[in-house]
């Protein structure tokens, strides 16, 4: 049995529509300058990255792994910021179980704006928590996502996490 196709015919218009500019990396060095932590949902920084709850996620507790480094792309980074990178990028997968239990993640990064990067010049890891039955309608005929905790809650509890 084929999967039954779902026709959006009204996002064709946003498809062709001209698009914004994507958002500089200028805000992720903002971040990185900024000693506002709390209100900027930083859950964790380490010696060449830090870590922050999306501020529009996909998903509950979708985070965003960050070089302060300026770098469009992988290839900016040394050996060792690429390290600490990934090991933020674990341990914020770790502290995302022990804090939501999901069932999954997507774990990922999107270069370029065809595929998906909001902000192009500032490459960054997300982790998104997925959850068995998670993806519904709501994107598809709301353009809308649901997410079932505040972001200021998740960022307190993953601080926690990963403080230990």
């Amino acid at each position: 049995m084929g999967m039954e196709p779902l026709y959006a015919p009204w996002r064709i218009a946003y498809i062709r529509a001209p698009k914004p500019e994507p958002a500089t990396g200028l805000i992720f060095k903002e971040i990185a300058e900024s000693s506002d932590d709390v209100g900027n949902y930083v859950v964790a920084r380490d010696r060449s990255c830090f870590a922050l709850l999306n501020r529009y996620p996909y998903a509950g507790g979708h985070l965003l792994v960050v070089p302060y480094k300026l770098s469009p792309d992988l290839n900016g980074l040394t050996e060792e910021e690429m390290c600490d990178l990934f090991k933020l990028t674990r341990r914020c997968q770790n502290a995302l179980s022990a804090v939501m239990r999901p069932d999954g993640f997507n774990i990922g990064i999107n270069l370029g704006r065809t595929a998906g990067a909001g902000i192009i010049n500032h490459v960054h890891v997300h982790i998104v928590p997925r959850w068995i039955g998670d993806s519904n309608f709501m994107p598809v005929i709301g353009a809308t996502t649901v997410v079932p905790e505040a972001l200021s809650e998740v960022a307190s509890q993953l601080r926690a996490a990963l403080a230990r």
